[in-house]
Order: structure tokens, then sequence, then C-alpha cells
């Protein structure tokens, strides 16, 4: 796969945690949007199996392994036009109550991920004037009794306008998708009562983000299920 030795003349976009949920589905729309595309994904059984990208094992929180991602992309495909910081997880429950191994791991993945991503991707992207997308959450808009998840994508909110801050001047754009209650395996104990989205509903949003016209900088999207009161 590939564009061989040529530069791909179509987008490319290099998605983290795009093996499962949210990521997955926005892998499927681009490639069936013609896009190029690159995933990466610590299960690397789950990541083989998706198809059409270019697959990428690594960790989140590594700064070489998200490094040689974007290098890896870069010299696949020749370019790189959007990065996605989709991976991320939540421990559930009060952090008063979870393992705190668990809990680091967490912040790790959701707050320290997206910066490595930043860090590693700047360069390509201000070649491309692209645009940086970072998954976040109506948990980061709202706050729930002792929610350490909550407390991550707070954290996410304000990276992404720290980030637009930092590189709006260069035509990169940055945008916050913001997802309430999605139908993924986000849910360790089943599908929670009342109304979801689903993953492609996400990945149509990420899209509709990436397609904006050069000089026009969509920052923040906050998607519910209609019928989600909070």
């Amino acid at each position: 796969m590939g564009c061989a030795l040529t530069v791909c003349p179509v987008k490319t976009t290099l998605i983290t945690g795009g093996s499962s949920g949210i990521g997955l589905a926005l892998a499927r729309r681009l490639v069936a949007d013609g896009q190029a595309v690159a995933v990466t994904g610590r299960d690397e059984t789950r990541l083989a199996q998706v198809p059409g990208v270019l697959r990428l094992p690594g960790d989140a929180t590594d700064h070489d392994s998200v490094r040689d991602a974007v290098e890896a992309t870069v010299k696949e495909y020749g370019r790189l036009d959007h990065v996605v910081a989709n991976a991320g997880f939540s421990t559930h429950g009060p952090f008063t109550e979870t393992d705190p191994d668990r809990l680091r791991d967490m912040v790790l993945t959701n707050v320290l991920g997206p910066a490595l991503l930043v860090k590693a991707a700047l360069p390509a992207l201000r070649e491309t004037r692209g645009r940086i997308v970072l998954i976040g959450s109506v948990a980061g808009f709202r706050h729930a009794p002792g929610n350490m998840y909550s407390v991550t994508k707070w954290a996410v909110t304000a990276l992404a306008e720290n980030t637009r801050l930092l590189v709006t001047g260069d035509g990169v754009g940055v945008t916050l998708i913001a997802p309430g209650r999605v139908d993924t395996a986000f849910w360790p104990d089943g599908r929670p009562d009342g109304p979801l989205l689903t993953a492609e509903n996400i990945a149509d949003a990420v899209a509709w983000a990436m397609a904006q016209p050069e000089g026009v900088d969509v920052n923040t999207v906050v998607v519910r299920p209609t019928g989600q009161p909070a």
C-alpha cells in the first residue's frame, strides 16, 4: 500500500487509538473518502484487523513511539495533513476508589498522549497547513463527583485552546471534538440506558472539521445525542 516513490496526492491522516471505537469508525470513513490513513494502537491483534490503512503498533504515551509513528506516516505517504488524538480510556468510578496505577495510566494516555502527538506532528503539519483534532468529551465541560476521567478531559479542552494559540500563526488548525455518550466499548458494564450516539456520528463530525476550507478554523464541536440532558 502507500504511494510508492511518489508523494501522495491525497490527504493523509494519522489516528492514535485507531483499532476500535471512534478511531476505527473514523479510519473506515476516511479510507472510504479516499484519504491515506495511518492508525496506531497497543493491541496488535485488533490493529491487524483494520483494513486499508498503515498499521503502526505503539503506545500513545511514549514519545519515541509517537515520533516513530509520525515519521513512518510521512515516509509512507510523503505528507501529513491531519492528526487525530483519539487514544484514551476511562477508569470509571471515583478516583478515591480506583487503583493509583490505573489512574496514572489514564492521565498519561488522555493528557500526555495528545501533547506528544502535537509535538511530534507539528513540523509536518506546518508544511501542509494541516489540522490537529483532539477527541475530548462533554465530561471536559461538566464536573461529576470524583470523576478523574472528567479531569483529564478538562485538560484536553485546555490543551486544544493552548495548542491553537501556539500554532494558529503557522496556518495549522485545531479542533476539539467533544462527544456526549457514544455506543462503544467505553462502557465496561454494557450499554447505558438513554440515548447514545454512534462512533460513526463522531467520525462524521471529525471528517466535517477536516473538510473546512483553508482559512476556516473550527475550534470546538460538542456533539450530544438528542435527549442527553447533561
